[in-house]
């Protein structure tokens, strides 16, 4: 009997291929209303992923009591927040103080490993912000020429105001000698030299300096001169000045020069000799301490960059206006109380989570559904009581077809509801869009599992 059925359909059969040949479209149409009115059972795709689901919930909650146990957890759920898809992680360790007692008029701790502010009290005001500029000065300097430059004097450069090397017109130096000069003494004049010959001008410089702040995403600053001399549209914020030395000390030449004690050179056609020591004193105030620059000028008042690296922390900290004579000594006490709260309430927290994704719909596609994943590493320092919510930004479905490792969203990691960084979500799997050969293949499985029903 069954034999005799399936003789029957060979002629139908033929037809369905013959039509879907030349109109295929069609063929889909009566895959679907034959898989629609078909009696065969088929998983319920809903009452999985919610089983699957609440699995997971149980599964992380037996971990967290784990964790408890061990004396572990840093890192809890609470009850979503910021919408769809987001999470908050949370520790209930005590809250940290920090109402630091500065002098600065401008102040600011950053986490030289990834930018992100730690401490500001007025960090994004613009200032003036003195010698503090030469830090930027050395660095796109080191960038654009040589060290074994030959840099001729000009009379501009030589009737700068103090703080001097006391260059001449018509001198010659390397260009290495006259950066030891700007980083360990600070002198004027060897800034602007320096400026000629690397910008053509100290125009032409000041549009290198500005044009690295903006590489930098400093868009609050703007150098007029190489050497930070109080001039009308010379500004920085302690955040921005942060930036830029965050990015110098990862320079080695750099950090040769501004953490070397002292420079003995000569000038090159007639011998004078010069012996220029740092002033930097913060060099050996602090366990770790790398950097980096003083600055003073009426305007502006005492400031200072420092740097710090303890294994796997980095600082930078900027006062700015901090004191004016004879209260030099403020920057000194100002930077080490940033250092200080830094290290003693900072630790390495990892808050990417691996959480397990919802498949996401796939239109037009051979499968329904595509699984999701992640991959990443957020590992930065943090406060014990610094909250971190997430958040999933997916679209509601994907269109056929999908290949495999292909980024469709991202998770968004908010650190004290301030925005931090993303981790892109993937597809798992490659997903062909539904063709003809597939439909037939389906409607001849439906064809023949009607038959055996039969």
């Amino acid at each position: 009997m069954l034999k005799h059925k399936y003789l029957m359909a060979l002629p139908l059969i033929g037809l369905l291929s013959l039509t879907a040949l030349t109109q295929y479209h069609h063929v889909k149409e009566y895959y679907d209303e034959i898989l629609n009115s078909t009696d065969l059972v088929f998983e319920d795709f809903d009452n999985k992923l919610r089983t699957e689901n609440e699995q997971a919930a149980q599964d992380e909650e037996k971990y967290k009591k784990l964790l408890r146990a061990e004396g572990n957890l840093q890192e809890e759920l609470s009850e979503q927040e910021g919408g769809e898809g987001a999470e908050q992680l949370d520790t209930k360790s005590k809250i940290t103080n920090t109402k630091l007692s500065l002098h600065a008029s401008s102040a600011l701790l950053l986490d030289a490993s990834n930018n992100r502010v730690l401490f500001e009290q007025n960090g994004f005001k613009r200032m003036p912000m003195a010698s503090t500029t030469k830090i930027m000065t050395c660095i796109v300097t080191l960038e654009n020429a040589k060290l074994t430059d030959v840099v001729e004097v000009s009379s501009n450069a030589a009737r700068m105001p103090d703080v001097q090397l006391n260059v001449r017109t018509g001198e010659q130096y390397y260009l290495k000698d006259l950066l030891f000069s700007l980083m360990l003494e600070s002198h004027n004049d060897v800034a602007v030299a320096i400026a000629e010959h690397v910008g053509g001008s100290v125009e032409g410089f000041a549009t290198m300096m500005n044009d690295k702040a903006r590489e930098l995403g400093c868009e609050n600053t703007n150098f007029i001169t190489p050497n930070g001399l109080d001039a009308e549209g010379h500004y920085t914020t302690a955040r921005d000045l942060a930036v830029i030395a965050s990015y110098a000390v990862k320079n080695r030449t750099f950090l040769e020069i501004t953490n070397t004690s002292s420079h003995a050179f000569q000038e090159i056609k007639k011998g004078r000799s010069f012996n220029v020591t740092n002033k930097n004193k913060f060099l050996y105030m602090m366990e770790g301490a790398i950097g980096v620059k003083t600055g003073f000028t009426g305007d502006a008042g005492y400031c200072f960059v420092g740097a710090v690296k303890r294994q796997d922390k980095s600082f930078i900290s900027v006062v700015l206006g901090c004191g004016w004579p004879p209260n030099k000594s403020l920057k000194w006490s100002d930077t080490k109380e940033l250092m200080t709260y830094g290290i003693n309430n900072y630790k390495e927290r990892q808050i990417f989570k691996n959480s397990k994704l919802d498949p996401i719909l796939v239109k037009k596609g051979q499968q329904n559904y595509e699984d999701l994943y992640m991959n990443g590493d957020l590992t930065l320092l943090m406060r014990d009581d610094e909250k971190v919510t997430t958040e999933v930004h997916l679209p509601d479905y994907v269109d056929a077809p999908i290949k495999a490792n292909t980024v469709i969203g991202e998770m968004k990691y908010y650190i004290n509801k301030e925005y931090y960084d993303s981790v892109p979500i993937y597809t798992s799997s490659n997903i062909p869009k539904i063709n003809y050969i597939y439909c037939l293949h389906k409607l001849l499985n439906l064809w023949n599992c009607n038959l055996l029903v039969e």
